[in-house]
């Protein structure tokens, strides 16, 4: 248990890790601890509650700097932390996780789906979370709760729950009530979330909800088997502030007519994505400035590079040039019903699956028939029973007929005896999947932010069951913590589960919830079953908001084996080993054929592209089943690459991303992004590239020189250059030498660099075609004038003279945290005058991909550059290095990000752009992904559902499924994979799943023949980028009876590795007629 004890009247100030600022925590001895714990229980009637936290995760809310040094970044906004919650933020801004800091919440039902949602919400930052739940823990419940061990049976799950949830966020108020609801209780909260609620008690705490003032946010949500379902009522007049989570729309305008309506078009720069009845304001038009007034205005006839405005603009003024159109984003109502209406008139359902678009009203009708069996009789219906099943059909069909117009012509027998089997069993991936929807709904309701689920959503997954025919037998429990999978799935698929070899690539936040899924899935559970997981990565503070397997004291550790450990503590008979090498090529030492023909399945948990492809081709040169997700924000997706069924990763990509032209970046920026690209390039090219350069000419200056001699071009003269400038211009020997340079830097960048542009393009100049230069895109820009009364110029020098001293190895003094001790410093620096070039050479080509200008001399400067060098180097400190330094965005004490911001948004001021705040700047320019658990949860619960058909073999294409989903707007889209591109030739045919195999150590004159056989013309063989064979050689017939795999030896003059067996090689052929066929790569076997 921990107290906040407020600092002022703490004694103990000098906390490890902690600034003076910040609440202290300090832990009370087990005594006390007993004795609080005691009085609680007391106090509360059999319930507890846990103030704080057990000390395991580090406290998400701070409080703001000490008045007495300068604040870098809002300190508005200092009460969120975040550096842990970075990727959360970008999802939803500072409002929003105010709001979700500020909501106190209700689980009722600790198996697994209330775990899994506890977790989300402790994981987001909610002010409190109260856990309810009247039973005994049973072994039953490990097969889907994360937080229970044997050791808890016969516990009361809530107060079991208690400790692992705590562990993952220690700012959050963690309570538990044991005994039973009364419905005044339920107005301590603003949200209440039931798991395991009869009907007949939802309405009567939903009719109390509804009504409440305010209302208060209800959700009923239960996880049966492979099948689900989540009612929602946030009450009449709920108010969704932001629809679908989107930045508002912009367009940079070209050109408005004087008309009725008004055409505005736009530059060509990007499409736009502007929608009819759209609401729009304009700024910063010249010409026509009644636009500016800030009033909405709709649009209509949108179009990819214009809109009509329903406005008559015929007496406004002309419109000359400029101007920006902004979305403007409109709350919407929404008027919930309560439970009680909602069953009777359901209105419309969320789809998840098309394919499957009658099956939600029978779902809304087998979810009531269950809960009249349960009530009825007090128990589930016995898995395997065809009497229950055939009890639960009937009720269902008497409910079906009291609907009357209403009913429904077929109640599924088949599918409803399926729900009848597995009805008491909780599953993992059914609970994780729903636990991330659920908890995103909670958010919703704490926030408004993003368009929830309105009434009902229901979703089943019977593809996932075993295809042949099963014995009653079967479902039979056998005391085991796997007995709700054998429930659903019959014992002989339990068993394929535990025998599977698995490899896990990446444990990050996918990778965290696959492992969590997985052990309590029983997968790699038995003797002959294994998991392998990889990650090179470390543990930084920013995943610990999402990757829950992860504690604050584990940063700095290796991923994969801490959620090795993490998993194997939520099931001990996990067999798991952790791996910290990267799937790459220069590993295939490490994951070797042997370790590729031992798999069952690969799950893929990476973040990246290029390891995607690499893992991708890997899988489909072995023939395995490769499972793949992703999240970006508030969408997920999932795809199942299954053997000779479903396309692969690789058949279908993304376009690449549209990068902005060098001369925009550098010159003509119009946006916010294009100020944060070019501030992050300067970073890099200051204070690592740079530093790096002369650290690497001091090292071996002879060869240096000698490699920039040879070079001679633009490219060698500029390393040469700032070298040079680095060591004798520039050179920092004291801080206040860091202090000038940061000065002199503001004023290059930021004033002297404006007027050359102004000088060389002034703001009439025209184009060769006679059009005005500075024409949209483009906007003109204002030099800058440095005051030390502006915070912002301050901590600009500030940040900008900590890093450049930190290059040279400096000691930084700290009175530069003090704004008038910083002035005074900044004072004292002479700044030149600015003298115009008038050959100043600006690229304005979008074309261009260098700055650097080529020269006829670069091999003279190159030469006059070195003469100077080696003058200077004469009078450097014997072994001189300077430092460079790696831009490292999530850690807000080095300045990094502080010193990118100003750069950014001095910039933005020279072009008025708008600029933005640190956190802004750190999403932009560190490339952050926007990240959140609910999402991550889903995707890895929709995997695991395929998961149980990968294992289980034998499936068809249309029994798989790969999903896109927005929770935000929420849109769920289910569709079965894409089979892979068919080739024919005669009476073959192949896909990219085959390879040819021949064994024996074939010739070459072999396969020529051994493709000649299949009316194959092989003109050309190669392996990896040497060719082996091409008929246009008259030399490489010489090569006919060779082996291969000598031929390959004596090409590539390297020995094969020695773990290889065969060799692959690509042979390009053609048909008698002279067409080229792709074939398969063919392997040639030579051990």
């Amino acid at each position: 248990m921990v107290i906040e004890v407020d600092p002022e009247t703490s004694g103990n100030t000098n906390h490890k890790g902690a600034s003076a600022s910040s609440f202290k925590k300090h832990r009370l001895d087990s005594s006390t601890i007993a004795a609080a714990d005691n009085e609680s229980t007391a106090r509360n009637g059999g319930n507890s509650v846990i103030v704080g936290g057990i000390g395991y995760r580090s406290n998400s809310r701070v409080v703001g700097s000490s008045p007495s040094t300068m604040a870098l970044g809002d300190a508005n906004h200092a009460e969120i932390d975040e550096d842990l919650h970075s990727r959360q933020l970008a999802v939803y801004g500072r409002e929003t996780m105010r709001r979700l800091f500020a909501s106190n919440t209700l689980i009722s039902g600790m198996q697994g789906l209330g775990a899994e949602i506890a977790k989300y919400l402790i994981l987001a930052g909610v002010k409190s979370v109260t856990l309810h739940d009247e039973g005994a823990l049973q072994l039953w419940d490990l097969s889907s709760n994360f937080v229970f061990s044997e050791r808890d049976v016969g516990k009361n799950r809530a107060l079991a729950s208690v400790q692992k949830l705590q562990e993952l966020n220690n700012a959050v108020i963690i309570s538990t009530l044991t005994t039973k609801l009364t419905k005044e209780q339920l107005s301590d909260f603003q949200v209440v979330v039931f798991t395991d609620i009869s009907f007949e008690k939802a309405i009567e705490f939903n009719d109390y909800c509804h009504t409440h003032q305010p209302p208060i946010a209800f959700i009923k949500a239960e996880v049966r088997g492979l099948f689900g379902s989540i009612f929602c009522d946030f009450g009449p007049g709920f108010t969704v502030v932001d629809v679908d989570g989107e930045d508002p729309h912009t367009g940079i305008i070209a050109s408005i007519s004087n008309d009725n309506p008004a055409l505005v078009s736009f530059v060509d720069d990007e499409r736009l994505e502007f929608q009819d009845g759209d609401l729009v304001v304009f700024s910063e038009v010249h010409g026509m400035t009644e636009l500016n007034d800030g009033k909405p205005r709709k649009i209509k006839s949108a179009k990819p590079y214009s809109f009509t405005l329903e406005e008559d603009t015929t007496s406004f003024g002309r419109y000359i040039k400029g101007g920006i159109v902004t979305q403007v984003k409109q709350p919407k109502v929404l008027n919930f019903k309560p439970l009680r209406d909602a069953l009777k008139d359901p209105g419309d359902f969320l789809l998840s699956d098309f394919s499957k678009f009658d099956r939600p009203p029978l779902l809304h009708l087998a979810f009531q028939a269950l809960d009249k069996f349960v009530s009825g009789l007090g128990r589930f219906p016995v898995a395997g029973s065809e009497e229950d099943a055939n009890k639960l059909i009937s009720i269902a069909g008497n409910i079906n007929e009291s609907l009357g117009d209403g009913r429904l012509e077929d109640i599924n027998p088949k599918l409803l005896r399926f729900f009848s089997f597995g009805s008491r069993a909780v599953l993992n991936p059914m609970a994780a999947m729903f636990g991330g929807i659920v908890g995103q709904e909670v958010v919703k309701a704490c926030s408004g932010k993003f368009h929830p689920l309105f009434h009902f959503f229901y979703f089943d997954s019977v593809e996932s069951l075993p295809t042949e025919p099963r014995d009653p037998s079967d479902f039979r429990p056998v005391n085991s913590r796997y007995d709700a999978h054998i429930s659903v799935f019959g014992f002989k698929l339990q068993k394929k589960l535990e025998e599977a070899k698995v490899f896990i690539v990446g444990s990050g936040a996918l990778g965290c919830e696959l492992l969590k899924n997985i052990a309590l899935m029983g997968v790699s559970c038995g003797n002959q079953g294994k998991l392998t997981i990889t990650d090179d990565d470390v543990i930084e503070k920013s995943n610990l908001s999402r990757q829950f397997l992860f504690r604050d004291w584990n940063i700095g550790q290796a991923k994969s084996t801490v959620a090795a450990s993490a998993a194997a503590s939520i099931n001990p008979c996990l067999n798991i080993e952790a791996l910290q090498n990267r799937v790459a090529p220069e590993t295939e030492n490490v994951f070797d054929d042997t370790f590729w023909d031992n798999l069952t399945v690969v799950i893929n948990a990476l973040d990246n592209v290029n390891a995607r492809l690499y893992v991708d081709q890997r899988c489909l040169y072995f023939q395995k089943p490769l499972l793949e997700s992703g999240t970006l924000g508030a969408k997920c997706n999932t795809q199942m690459v299954i053997p000779h069924l479903t396309e692969n990763y690789g058949a279908s990509r993304d376009p690449p991303e549209k990068q902005a032209p060098m001369c925009t970046v550098h010159s003509f920026p119009h946006n916010i992004d294009h100020c944060l690209t070019w501030a992050r390039s300067e970073f890099e090219g200051l204070l690592e590239k740079t530093p790096a350069e002369v650290n690497a000419y001091l090292s071996n200056p002879v060869e240096y020189k000698a490699a920039q001699r040879n070079a001679g071009d633009a490219q060698a003269r500029d390393n040469l250059e700032r070298i040079l400038e680095c060591l004798e211009k520039e050179k920092c020997v004291t801080f206040q030498d860091c202090i000038t340079w940061a000065r002199l830097r503001f004023e290059d960048y930021f004033v002297n660099r404006m007027k050359q542009l102004i000088y060389t393009f002034p703001e009439d100049a025209a184009t060769s075609t006679g059009a005005p230069f500075w024409s949209a895109p483009k906007r003109f820009p204002h030099p800058l004038h440095f005051s030390a009364a502006d915070l912002s110029h301050l901590q600009f020098i500030m940040a900008a003279s900590i890093l450049r001293a930190e290059t040279f190895g400096i000691q930084i003094p700290d009175w530069v945290k003090q704004p008038k001790m910083l002035a005074d410093a900044v004072d004292k620096v002479t700044v030149p005058d600015f003298q115009p070039k008038k050959d100043a050479k600006i690229v304005t080509d979008d074309k261009a991909t260098t700055l650097s200008t080529a020269s006829i001399d670069d091999t003279a400067v190159v030469n006059e550059i070195i003469f100077k060098l080696e003058l200077c180097t004469k009078k450097l400190p014997q072994g001189f290095k300077m430092k460079p330094i790696q831009f490292e965005k999530d850690d807000d004490t080095n300045y990094h990000m502080d010193l990118i911001a100003g750069l950014a948004n001095m910039r933005a001021r020279n072009y008025s752009i708008p600029e933005v705040d640190k956190l802004k700047a750190k999403f932009i320019a560190g490339r952050i992904i926007p990240a959140i658990a609910t999402y991550t949860a889903m995707a890895t619960g929709l995997v695991c559902l395929e998961l149980y058909k990968a294992l289980d073999g034998g499936r068809k294409l249309e029994d798989y499924r790969n999903t896109f989903a927005n929770l935000a707007l929420p849109l769920f889209s289910m569709a079965e994979p894409v089979p892979p591109k068919v080739i024919k030739h005669g009476d073959m045919s192949w896909t990219v799943w085959d390879r040819w195999i021949l064994r024996d150590n074939p010739t070459l004159r072999k396969l020529i023949q051994w493709l000649k056989d299949k009316g194959l013309n092989a003109y050309s063989i190669s392996y990896g980028s040497c060719l082996l064979y091409n008929s246009m050689f008259p030399r490489h017939r010489e090569r006919m009876d060779k082996k291969i795999v000598d031929i390959a030896r004596e090409v590539t003059k390297a020995e094969l590795p020695p773990n290889r067996k065969h060799l692959d090689v690509v042979v390009a052929c053609e048909d008698d007629d002279d067409n080229d066929i792709d074939i398969p790569q063919v392997s040639m076997y030579f051990n």
